[in-house]
């Protein structure tokens, strides 16, 4: 599968938080967030695994009783089942990884 870059298929999922599902493979999926500062996701948990890499902006994430500032260029890995939030310092992009497949972010 090859996705070709574009400005269109972007969802709005919160106010703030809006997602591009990319490519899909048979056990993982990745996907593009682009949040706006002041923007906030809840604690949440899912059975998938994350992995995301921040290409700009700043965010406070909570993951489990753990917090952290990620700054452009940081990474992380969230087990599935763990709970996590995230609070956007400043405006970001965001590119992840989820195993498996969210079909919920199937557009």
């Amino acid at each position: 599968m090859f996705i070709e870059g574009t400005a269109k298929g972007y969802v709005d999922v919160i106010k703030g938080v809006h997602r591009k599902t990319l490519a899909v493979g048979d056990k993982s999926m990745l996907i593009e967030f682009t949040l706006d500062e002041g923007a906030v996701l809840p604690l949440h948990s899912h059975p998938h695994e994350q992995i995301g890499y921040l290409l700009s902006g700043e965010l406070q994430f909570t993951i489990g009783e753990e917090e952290h500032i990620a700054k452009t260029g940081d990474s992380w890995a969230i087990p599935g089942d763990v709970k996590h939030a995230v609070r956007v310092i400043k405006n970001a992009v965001v590119v992840e990884v989820f195993a498996p497949i969210r079909e919920d972010y199937l557009d």
